[in-house]
């Protein structure tokens, strides 16, 4: 599917079509120092040689499981230290908590960075419990890029992760990316630095996920036509799996993160429910 490169780039930037996103920064970054100073926390816990190798993690007490929450930034920018703030709603619900860090482009491509997530996630699976977190039971989610990172994780081939994929009983892939080729039309692609043999490799849609846990797949029904037609496609793509796709109303691509913290809100009891199977 060939789109204009004008279409694109009305469709795919985010920050342009939410004038105050700079305000969801400023807040989350101010939450996160606040909770990272109140809840119990060890982070920049290393899992590779690179300096953006690194992972945050929130225990809860007699967890009934992991959450790893992967963070958006078009593969280009943002840190899991603007995402603390997502921890205490689900540490309460007895969720232990865990952002990876990954690298960012240019310095590194979109299939090195796939390969960070599956690094950061079997490091959880097999290191987790030295700092006691359980890791027996883990849903995987992310926003935006994070959500294309959750997918592909769902995706990775057989041997790629390092533990049983059974310990995997969830994944809430939240605004992600699975469709590439209308980012070759877009001006990030500066940074993303894809060609068509890249984003032909990079697509998930056209691919069976190798992890069989349920999906619960969610965007904003403010977002951009195209940013809801990924997630759309993707569930298609994945059916046999997905237990709900949630197109949430009222939700742009910034404020469907807080819908994934905020206890009693759909998209984060959705989510919830998947450590209950």
């Amino acid at each position: 599917m060939t789109f204009a490169p004008e279409f694109v780039e009305r469709e795919y930037n985010n920050r342009a079509l939410v004038p105050d996103y700079a305000a969801y920064f400023a807040r989350w970054e101010k939450d996160s120092r606040y909770v990272r100073e109140t809840i119990a926390c060890e982070v920049d816990l290393p899992y590779g040689p690179d300096a953006r190798h690194r992972i945050d993690l929130f225990p809860a007490a007699n967890a009934r499981g992991t959450l790893i929450f992967i963070h958006g930034g078009y593969w280009r920018s943002l840190d899991k230290s603007m995402f603390s703030w997502l921890a205490p709603s689900w540490v309460a619900a007895g969720v232990n908590v865990a952002m990876p860090n990954y690298r960012l482009c240019p310095a590194a491509g979109i299939e090195d960075i796939v390969g960070d997530a599956i690094a950061a996630a079997n490091w959880i699976a097999l290191n987790g419990p030295a700092p006691g977190v359980s890791t027996d039971r883990m849903v995987v989610s992310g926003h935006s890029a994070g959500g294309h990172l959750t997918a592909a994780i769902f995706a990775a081939p057989r041997g790629e992760l390092q533990f049983d994929p059974a310990r995997i009983v969830g994944g809430v892939p939240i605004s992600g990316l699975v469709d590439f080729e209308p980012l070759l039309q877009f001006s990030y692609n500066a940074d993303l630095r894809l060609d068509p043999q890249a984003a032909e490799r990079l697509n998930l849609h056209g691919r069976k996920p190798t992890v069989a846990a349920p999906l619960v797949i969610a965007a904003g029904a403010d977002e951009s036509s195209e940013f809801r037609r990924q997630s759309e496609l993707l569930a298609q793509a994945w059916a046999p799996q997905v237990r709900k796709l949630m197109i949430l109303p009222g939700l742009h691509h910034f404020s469907v993160v807080d819908a994934f913290a905020e206890r009693g809100q759909p998209l984060y009891e959705e989510a919830l429910a998947l450590f209950d199977k």
